[in-house]
């Protein structure tokens, strides 16, 4: 029996968040109701609070929820082949499934997409965000399937994971022995390392700052074959030490803010490499940028935005295979009270406490 309200944190301005109790919203035979075990927290939670995403007030925060179904339509049980108990995770986004964009089968670039923690309250049923005990699964949803033996801290790492997958491996197309360059040792240059190590990869060379020298020693962990400090390392000397001078097949940029890695990652890369895109600069410009050396270098740059199905589908087989010691990756629990101060341990904030990955565990 489900109660009528969730306690859920909700963001009503810039940098604030409210604890309040959401009504449960009723279903139809298209929809469902998840019970949230964990939410995990990402940079884009951060840019929500800090006001530089487009979401109108009041709304749920949290799009990376993982959980068991608690209510569930009957149609819904069908498409999604699950039912009440089922532990799933649920993709972040929303798409039409109808558009020409989502028959291509590029559903995440949907004109109609919506992404379940950018929606309001007011949006109907409301119950949108995963920063909540409880959330409502809209019918154009797709959900996982998920191994219910494994903690959830754990098995809600499926979207940092899935975004590893889909951003070192599927869209450049990495090959068995390829060299790999991953610039930015957070949680999804970790996952990027474990995507790349799965897929085959021959060289995997992790570059990140002083400060990120456990994350630097993660990657090691999980499959990296060289790390290097960019601040006590000549970081361009050292990639053609550790490629013959030939440079790197794939370089991916997952570093936040800064716009330095995007004319590196150039330098980086091979004749005829590919560089994939997806650390998010914050709408700056890229200084320095000479379009003449992708040209001359005949190199493909592809820009990464989201995950689809098969990253997570890819993400959940490598998280039940339990081959890699994901533990080591996982830092904070936070109950749901707490969501602001883990938004602010994962973006620094915090002095003395560095996370790494990290997640909202709902009280009930």
């Amino acid at each position: 029996m489900l109660p009528k309200t969730s306690f859920a944190m909700v963001q009503t301005g810039v940098r604030t968040l409210e604890a309040r109790d959401v009504p449960i919203p009723d279903i139809d035979d298209e929809s469902a109701i998840l019970k949230i075990e964990a939410c995990g927290i990402c940079g884009s939670d951060y840019e929500q609070y800090e006001g530089q995403l487009p979401v109108p007030y009041p709304a749920i925060p949290g799009h990376e929820p993982l959980g068991t179904i608690a209510a569930i339509g009957d149609k819904a049980a069908r498409r999604w082949k699950v039912d009440v108990g089922d532990r799933v995770a649920v993709e972040a986004q929303i798409a039409c499934h109808h558009c020409h964009t989502c028959y291509s089968g590029q559903y995440q670039q949907c004109s109609d997409i919506r992404v379940y923690s950018f929606l309001p309250l007011t949006y109907r049923p409301g119950l949108w965000g995963a920063y909540s005990q409880y959330m409502y699964i809209d019918a154009n949803s797709i959900v996982h399937p998920v191994d219910p033996a494994l903690p959830a801290e754990i098995a809600v790492m499926f979207n940092p994971l899935g975004a590893g997958f889909r951003w070192a491996v599927e869209l450049p197309r990495t090959q068995l022995g390829e060299s790999v360059l991953i610039m930015g040792p957070g949680q999804r240059g970790l996952a990027s390392v474990i995507a790349a190590r799965e897929a085959g990869a021959g060289d995997i060379i992790v570059t990140g700052l002083a400060a990120d020298a456990e994350k630097l020693r993660l990657a090691k962990l999980f499959g990296a074959s060289h790390t290097i400090d960019v601040e006590n390392e000549d970081a361009k000397s050292r990639v053609k030490e550790l490629t013959q001078g030939r440079g790197v097949d794939v370089v991916i940029d997952l570093t936040p803010y800064a716009t330095r890695p995007v004319t590196d990652a150039i330098r980086f890369a091979r004749r005829g490499g590919r560089i994939v895109l997806a650390g998010m600069k914050g709408a700056k410009e890229i200084p320095g940028f000479v379009s003449d050396e992708v040209i001359g270098k005949e190199l493909t740059i592809q820009g990464a935005s989201g995950v689809t199905s098969s990253g997570y589908r890819s993400a959940i087989r490598a998280i039940e295979a339990r081959r890699y010691p994901l533990q080591e990756m996982h830092t904070h629990n936070f109950p749901l009270k707490d969501a602001e101060l883990a938004i602010k341990t994962l973006a620094r904030e915090i002095p003395g406490d560095e996370s790494i990955h990290s997640c909202l565990i709902p009280e009930f």
